[in-house]
């Protein structure tokens, strides 16, 4: 279900637009992640929501089981991601499943870094956060 909801929401990823160079295309999707996680009061109430449901209270089968179908749907989308470039030629064969895990490890962490106080350009600090994690999957084999 939620598969189909992520799809409806995010309707013609730019993955398949061979016209851009791979790496933008990846840069573009994640950054489509992180648009839905807001900024500032928009990206606290959020974060406050995933504490106050997930963190706070102690797991229960129903809560965990939430979160792990969120957490297997993200890590699809980026796999599916991955993949179209691998099929392109564009990404070196590797485990996809372990560079979906690290890009999401990224985009959580850039997540809560705009639901947070910054001294610096919050887009700016994220373009460059993007370009490297997504410059280390592409050029390595892991």
């Amino acid at each position: 279900m939620l598969a189909g909801i992520y799809d409806v929401i995010t309707p013609g990823d730019r993955i398949h637009d061979r016209s851009a160079p791979a790496r933008d295309r990846l840069i573009d999707c994640l950054r489509q992640v992180l648009t839905f996680a807001g900024v500032g009061e928009q990206a606290r109430a959020a974060w406050s929501e995933i504490f106050t449901t997930f963190i706070e209270p102690e797991p229960t089968d129903e809560n965990r089981a939430a979160y792990l179908a969120l957490e297997r749907e993200a890590q699809r989308r980026v796999e599916y991601w991955l993949t179209v470039l691998s099929n392109e030629g564009a990404l070196a064969e590797g485990d996809n499943s372990r560079r979906a895990r690290f890009l999401t490890t990224v985009l959580n962490g850039l997540s809560i870094a705009r639901a947070l106080p910054s001294e610096e350009s919050i887009l700016t600090t994220e373009t460059e956060t993007l370009h490297a994690a997504v410059d280390h999957v592409l050029n390595s084999r892991f």
